[in-house]
């Protein structure tokens, strides 16, 4: 985190203080401390205030999750649409069974807080998943989904591992996440395509 600027260090750090407490607990000195910046730098970068910072964190949270599928794709030795969303669940109860289950995804707890009084964040976040859900789609055609269901099967991946986190959260276990990729994956790999 130390070799960014200031301004991305805050929207970092927006984005990690909202997984954990949301939108309405994270103030802004609170970012701005946890970024190391300086407070009044807080109104030179976002001089729309807290809902600018919320709405660029979203945006980061959206962008970084779309660059893991890459990631997850190189750490199979056969990537299958199965063995993609386990590592996109595995990424989450690793993190769980070893940091506890404070955080969340921020663009989830970005929707859940602000998607009915902040249009701006509503479409923020909607914009986040379209960037994380483009590169689930073009892994899932690259190993031989129908274009057609590329997208749906990308939504659904995407909207499982969101409630899994919701419920997994709030029973404190990773339950929910490993049932999540133990039923889907199946699903997942009967729609690659044969006849290629």
């Amino acid at each position: 985190m130390s070799e960014r600027g200031p301004r991305e260090r805050m929207v970092f750090s927006a984005a990690q203080l909202i997984r954990r407490d949301g939108v309405a607990s994270t103030g802004m000195r609170e970012v701005a401390a946890h970024a190391g910046a300086p407070r009044g730098s807080l109104q030179h970068y976002f001089p729309g205030g807290k809902e600018q910072l919320v709405n660029e964190a979203v945006g980061w949270a959206g962008r970084y999750a779309g660059r893991r599928v890459t990631r997850f794709l190189a750490a199979l030795d056969e990537p299958t649409p199965g063995g993609l969303f386990a590592q996109m669940v595995r990424q989450w109860t690793d993190e769980y069974e070893t940091a506890g289950f404070a955080g969340g995804c921020p663009v989830a707890a970005a929707t859940v807080d602000c998607a009915e009084s902040a249009e701006s964040t509503r479409r923020a976040a909607a914009a986040a998943f379209a960037t994380w859900t483009g590169p689930v789609a073009r892994a899932l055609a690259d190993m031989g989904v129908p274009g057609e269901r590329a997208d749906p099967l990308a939504t659904l991946m995407i909207s499982t591992l969101e409630g899994a986190l919701l419920v997994a959260r709030a029973e404190r276990d990773v339950r929910a996440l490993t049932t999540a990729a133990r039923e889907l994956g199946p699903l997942l790999d009967a729609a690659v395509s044969r006849d290629g």
